[in-house]
């Protein structure tokens, strides 16, 4: 029976991490540490030595991600881990509080052990500073969203950490959503055209989305009925003449120089989203660390 400490993993991101097809990624990340086999492990540990292992936070407080991918790597590593102790998905743990704890083969909890660290670390990253932008805009409307700047291939595990840090997702590709940016502008010719011109062939189902740049792009959007416009690199009274001019009559996000430092302000001008990409493009790894003891 797994302990797990803090909080519980809510089911809605269990069921998200389920649907992710993580196993390619999984071996692509240990083929890449392992290489032709670990020489060192190899040269010191006996391959039935069995023992334990504790990973640890080394931080004052971060939000906890990824610990559901622990079993799948140490069982690709043939530690034959059983996991005591399992902190969940989005528990706030503190500096010496254990995330995870575990038994087996020590030659396979050597071998994944960075593995397992890399993707912990990163995750818990992302979880933690998305968890400080959705405190930051507490208690207005906005919600903070992702982008696609992430790291080539890591995408899923990434976008998943965010939602684990309380956030929400943007388009996850280039197919979920129409998103009209200004160099689809450019080629179109103007806002209203490249509005049309999507709308031609677009599902319905797809929402419309386009970005300006300025208040009057702003007002060309509503009137040739674009459903989300994402308002770019605008300042503060820029914002919030924006709100004004919409008026409900279209949701608005803001994207560009957003920062822990004026989200907050950003979101009491009322807008729908803001959209982050230091959540993912230039976060800081949690400082987790993992140590074994051999059994006598």
């Amino acid at each position: 029976m797994v302990e797990r400490c803090s909080v519980g993993t809510p089911q809605p991101l269990m069921d998200l991490l389920q649907q992710l097809e993580l196993s390619g990624l999984l071996d692509r990340a240990l083929a890449e540490d392992l290489g032709q086999g670990d020489v060192t492990t190899a040269a010191t540990v006996k391959p039935d030595a069995r023992g334990r292992a504790r990973i640890t936070v080394k931080e004052d407080e971060i939000v906890f991600c990824g610990g559901p991918l622990i079993a799948p790597i140490m069982s690709r590593c043939g530690a034959q881990a059983r996991i005591d102790k399992l902190a969940g998905e989005g528990a706030t743990l503190h500096r010496g509080a254990v995330a995870a704890e575990m038994e087996g083969l020590l030659a396979g909890l050597l071998i994944g052990e960075r593995t397992a660290l890399n993707f912990l670390q990163l995750m818990s990253g992302i979880a933690t500073r998305t968890a400080q932008y959705v405190r930051a805009v507490a208690g207005t409307r906005a919600r903070i969203v992702d982008t696609r700047k992430t790291h080539p291939g890591l995408r899923a595990v990434e976008k998943y950490a965010v939602r684990v840090g309380g956030g929400f997702n943007h388009r996850f590709g280039l197919d979920s959503g129409v998103l009209i940016k200004d160099n689809h502008i450019a080629a179109a010719g103007s806002v209203r055209t490249a509005i049309d011109l999507a709308r031609q062939t677009s599902p319905h189902t797809l929402k419309l989305e386009i970005e300006c740049e300025t208040l009057v792009q702003l007002e060309e959007a509503i009137a040739a009925r674009a459903d989300i416009v994402l308002l770019d690199n605008m300042g503060l009274d820029d914002i919030r003449r924006a709100y004004q001019i919409a008026a409900g009559r279209v949701q608005l996000e803001v994207s560009g120089n957003v920062t822990l430092a004026t989200v907050g302000e950003i979101a009491r001008t009322g807008v729908d989203l803001i959209s982050v990409g230091e959540l993912t493009h230039s976060v800081r790894a949690a400082d987790l660390s993992m140590r074994i003891e051999a059994f006598d």
